[in-house]
């Protein structure tokens, strides 16, 4: 089946290119929200149908029934920015969508801010938690946050006065391109509950109350976290994060994951990084999933169970973590045999018997092992002196291309 995508703006077909008009009028069918919909005029030789809810379970059957038919779907703006010509590529493959974009919402509203595409950085919440935004901050950064609805602003305000940014400037611009277009400005700290209207974007100009203590690299400070002790520590997080070497769009299992810190800055290195966190304990599972919404992560995925055989049936990693545990019968192996060729394990251990496995399994399979020892300066009377945390044993290996499982 082939499926022509045309953007379309607030102003309705009005606003279309002559040729986009064309190809809304020759469909058989045309689909889109309710909106957009209710934006064309009336005509009886043309039959018209709404997203299916939930969209994307349903899209398979109702593509299905019109199958044969010339087909035109009506998005917002550019059916490529968090729209639903993301969805239809997906499904249907490229070769079988044709996209016809219009002046997206995020190109409207830097218009109307002057700001440059260099200066800002785009987050969607079009059907996300709120919290993502929290990977983004950073004093100086401009943001273009496509809203979800009218109470995204009042929710990216409160986040942004918890997260230390209360004094940003926030504008909510509605309705873009419309003739009832709006502006709202103020200032997170201050902005209220009041509802904005349903199709917003909310422009951030990023302010912070105080210094900022988390950088965009990994090895963020241990208090960042909510934990109970079990975490791996900064120095060593960072070590070990420098060899699992976060890359676009990769898996990450972070195996008895305690804290999440690790999970938590892999997807922190990338919009596209995904993680899940294997962790046994219900109560720090759900530690877990607060430090990925408080971090700006809340799509990481917690799987609570016991590893190894909790593992069973998920996605294969492309790179594996395995901060304790290591001595459990088959944890290692078969993280080893469910990493994807190319991909990078981890394993940190502090005991003896920990130490005496990672050596066998250097052994077998080479890598780095190294012992991390780390000090830190703390008083000793009325002097100062070196305080040493426990020693890590760290075993790092890369899976190659021919390496069988």
């Amino acid at each position: 089946m082939r499926i022509r995508v045309v953007g379309i703006g607030a102003d309705g077909p009005a606003g279309l290119s002559a040729s986009a008009q064309r190809v809304v009028e020759a469909a058989d069918v045309v689909l889109g929200g309710r909106r957009h919909l209710a934006m064309l005029a009336p005509s009886d030789a043309q039959l018209r149908e709404e997203w299916p809810s939930p969209l994307r379970d349903g899209l398979p059957a109702l593509l299905e029934r019109h199958e044969g038919r010339t087909v035109v779907a009506l998005a917002s703006g550019d059916p490529l920015v968090s729209g639903i010509g993301t969805t239809l590529v997906e499904l249907l493959g490229e070769d079988a969508v044709e996209i016809l974009p219009a002046v997206s919402s995020v190109a409207l509203a830097r218009a109307r801010m002057r700001w440059s595409s260099e200066s800002t950085e785009v987050v969607t919440l079009v059907g996300r938690d709120p919290h993502r935004v929290a990977r983004s901050l950073a004093p100086g950064l401009r943001l273009i946050v496509l809203s979800s609805d009218g109470g995204t602003p009042a929710e990216v305000a409160a986040l942004l006065t918890e997260a230390g940014y209360g004094p940003s400037p926030l504008t909510v611009l509605s309705d873009l391109g419309a003739p009832e277009e709006a502006r709202t400005s103020g200032v997170a700290a201050t902005w209220g509950a009041e509802r904005s209207p349903d199709l917003n974007v909310v422009a951030v100009e990023l302010v912070a109350s105080a210094p900022p203590t988390l950088g965009v690299l990994a090895g963020l400070p241990d208090d960042a976290f909510e934990h109970d002790g079990q975490l791996t520590k900064r120095d060593v997080r960072a070590s070990a994060l420098a060899r699992l070497a976060p890359m676009p769009g990769q898996l990450l299992w972070d195996v008895g994951a305690g804290a999440g810190s690790v999970g938590v800055e892999w997807m922190r290195a990338h919009p596209t990084t995904r993680t899940i966190a294997i962790e046994e304990r219900d109560d720090r599972a759900e530690r877990v999933r607060r430090n990925a919404a408080r971090l700006g992560v809340p799509g990481l995925d917690v799987v609570v169970g016991h590893a190894p055989t909790v593992l069973d049936g998920l996605e294969a990693p492309d790179a594996v973590f395995v901060g304790g545990g290591a001595t459990e019968p088959g944890l290692i192996d078969a993280c080893w045999a469910a990493l994807r060729p190319g991909g990078r394990l981890v394993v940190h251990g502090v005991t003896l018997e920990t130490e005496s496995v990672l050596a066998e399994r250097y052994r077998a399979h080479g890598g780095e092992l190294t012992r991390l020892h780390v000090e830190h300066a703390a008083p000793i009377g009325s002097f100062t002196g070196w305080s040493p945390a426990r020693a890590i044993t760290q075993w790092a290996v890369t899976k190659d291309q021919e390496t069988p499982s």
